[in-house]
């Protein structure tokens, strides 16, 4: 499956900003910050990850769905099996 340029831009755009989510994670624990806030950090960082594989999987369902043959078939069943990897 090839996903469109946009689709592409949108989630490293989404993998960048949790990346630098992580990095603040990492100082907060080593500056002794209180467990609440890292928590609510933690929480944001999983969000923005589901948020960019809800995206992908997104992107290739409206392909799959344009596509009626047996292949098109297969890779429904493989999105749906990675769309609940997510929920």
């Amino acid at each position: 499956m090839e996903l469109n340029e946009d689709v592409v831009a949108d989630v490293r755009k989404r993998l960048r900003r949790a990346q630098g989510q992580v990095g603040g994670l990492i100082q907060m624990i080593d500056e002794g910050r209180e467990c609440r806030d890292v928590i609510i950090q933690l929480a944001a960082v999983s969000r923005a990850l589901d948020r960019a594989g809800f995206r992908l999987i997104a992107s290739g369902l409206e392909q799959c769905v344009s596509d009626d043959s047996e292949k098109g078939a297969a890779d429904r069943e493989q999105l749906e099996k990675l769309f609940l990897t997510l929920a």
